[in-house]
């Protein structure tokens, strides 16, 4: 998320954890889920202030949505929910081209800064 290392930090480590806990614990029952939201729109989407805006409201869906996908990939035992179609792309290019994905990114964070 541009604008707030913190939230973008602590996300990238609540992911690695989840992934860790399934790849250590999935052979005793324990069942774990990332579920990756882009934009939801909830009173933290409305105080993300203009980076929220730019990044995450044009496709914000509902908090019912997001549910609703979890419990498809809960149903489909998915490990990795994403309630956003477009989300799987991004992954797909951060693991495959990251120079691409971060000059992206790049990209909107200066759109953002300029924008301010």
């Amino acid at each position: 998320m541009v604008g707030a290392a913190p939230y973008a930090v602590t996300k990238h480590g609540a992911y690695a954890f989840a992934e860790w806990l399934s790849l250590t614990y999935r052979h005793r029952g324990v069942k774990v889920h990332a579920i990756c939201p882009q934009g939801v729109r909830t009173d933290m989407l409305d105080a993300s202030g203009s980076a929220g805006d730019l990044v995450l409201r044009p496709t914000a869906v509902e908090p019912e949505d997001v549910a609703d996908a979890l419990f498809r990939g809960i149903e489909e035992d998915r490990f990795l929910i994403l309630p956003h179609p477009e989300v799987a792309e991004y992954y797909q290019t951060r693991a495959t081209d990251p120079d691409r994905w971060i000059a992206g990114m790049n990209r909107i964070q200066r759109h953002w800064e300029t924008a301010r």
